[in-house]
């Protein structure tokens, strides 16, 4: 690194001069600083767009199997009956009767002091024959419980304090909980090993005086077309039944002998608005390609132009014909705007709800149609630019990314030429001043030496 010696003999500032002559240097390098901070924008907003472009793609293909505009409300004539509908749902009425809910199996054991047997071994039994056997740390109801909840065999167990006995102790009972509802759930939990419960021998903890079966084990049961020669039963170990029609779901609360209507309605308001939404956000994006390529001119004095971050890139521009087309031609000679969707002489894309929810009353399948068949084709057109592999916009994209990688190393170079062109001048301005501290020493000395000089004194002869 050079040592700038500012002014010390020739009183110059030759740190401003060497610096002026940087900036002057530097011109190129500041020139392609500019141009990709201006790519670097361009990106910015093209990838943007590009998402935009994916999630419109991804919105069509919906809209174009028709799912997007698929609109039910679900209907029940009793709060006890509760319907929630998936994909798939189609329009259907029916009525159910409820003849019982799912339960948990639920067993109290009888109130004690602690576990009657020591050590306190249990077999524990599920509703298919399985078992396993746990023995609990003591004889204390909290050890017992803790045996039975570590043994994962879907049995949950609880202590429940339950008074006192006649010498005053404290007394409690375990309450046993399947984890899961349903005849599958049901549990048997028996004093003894399995040796002894296969021998017969190990006694049921319902069996004590005082122990209960609280709930058993069952199965939700709803019956169809109940009292006809079509009547049909059918169980959940659940209180939802899943797919009691296709793609409804269907939960009951409370049993009842009254039939409970139920109904899956088509939504003509939902598949307005579901229209609507997609439409506009077509809308949007259009808009937004609009502003981006516009070009504004200053007023008055000042009549700069002021180019959009999209103007003239010839992909936005094809990317923006593309998708009004695809919205815009007719489809089987039926143009889009005899249903509301519409593009004005400004370009500008509008759909008139009132108009579309007229045609899709009139002829749902028509409307249904006409709007999947433009989904399609705007769902074709978005991917062709936004395919993350091959896409025309994410080709434009990487385009520009590799501009602002090569212009980067440019400047890269650009700086270590800057960085040795500074040192240079260091240098020079350096031994210009060492080059001058010597004159001026030469000069010092050859007026030393002339003043002492002898003078000589010629008017005297």
């Amino acid at each position: 690194m050079g040592i700038a010696l500012d002014g010390l003999v020739s009183g110059l500032n030759t740190t401003e001069l060497i610096n002026a002559l940087m900036d002057v240097h530097a011109i190129p390098r500041n020139l392609m600083k500019a141009k990709a901070d201006d790519k670097n924008v361009i990106i910015s907003q093209l990838q943007t767009l590009n998402t935009s472009i994916q999630d419109l793609a991804a919105k069509a293909k919906a809209a174009a199997s028709g799912d997007s505009i698929d609109r039910f409300a679900a209907t029940s004539s009793s709060k006890n009956v509760t319907v929630a509908l998936r994909p798939g749902a189609t329009a259907v009425t029916a009525d159910i009767v409820v003849d019982r809910v799912a339960q948990k199996h639920t067993v109290v054991t009888a109130a004690s002091a602690e576990w009657p047997d020591a050590p306190p071994t249990l077999t524990l039994e599920n509703a298919a024959g399985e078992r396993v056997e746990v023995t609990a740390a003591s004889s204390s109801m909290t050890d017992v419980a803790r045996a039975i909840n570590g043994a994962g065999f879907g049995i949950s167990a609880s202590v429940v304090a339950a008074g006192t006995d006649a010498d005053g102790n404290p007394v409690q009972r375990l309450q046993l909980v399947a984890a899961e509802s349903g005849e599958d759930g049901a549990f048997r939990v028996l004093r003894g090993d399995i040796a002894s419960t296969e021998a017969g021998t190990a006694a049921d903890v319902v069996d004590a005086p005082g122990a209960a079966i609280v709930a058993t084990g069952t199965d939700a049961q709803v019956r169809l077309w109940a009292g006809t020669a079509a009547e049909q039963v059918i169980t959940s170990s659940e209180n939802t039944f899943t797919d009691l029609f296709t793609g409804v779901d269907v939960t009951v609360t409370a049993a009842s002998t009254d039939a409970v209507t139920v109904g899956v309605t088509v939504d003509d308001a939902a598949r307005t608005t579901a229209a609507a939404d997609f439409v506009n956000q077509l809308a949007s994006i259009l808009t937004r390609i609009d502003n981006g390529s516009k070009a504004t001119v200053g007023g008055g004095a000042d009549d700069t132009t002021t180019l959009g971050v999209f103007t003239g890139d010839s992909t936005v521009r094809a990317l923006r014909q593309a998708l009004a087309e695809a919205i815009q031609h007719p489809i089987d000679g039926v143009s889009p705007s005899s249903i509301g969707i519409s593009i004005d002489r400004y370009g500008v894309l509008t759909i008139d709800e009132k108009k579309f929810a007229a045609a899709l009353a009139d002829d749902p399948a028509a409307v249904t149609g006409m709007f999947t068949g433009m989904a399609e084709r705007v769902q074709q057109t978005a991917e062709t630019y936004s395919d993350k592999y091959d896409g025309l916009l994410t080709a434009r994209i990487t385009g520009q990314q590799s501009e602002v990688d090569v212009l980067g190393k440019q400047m890269e170079r650009w700086d270590v030429r800057l960085e040795q062109r500074r040192a240079t001048l260091e240098r020079t301005y350096a031994r210009l001043e060492t080059m001058l501290s010597q004159m001026q020493s030469q000069s010092q000395y050859l007026t030393s030496q002339l003043a002492g000089l002898p003078s000589f004194d010629t008017g005297s002869r």
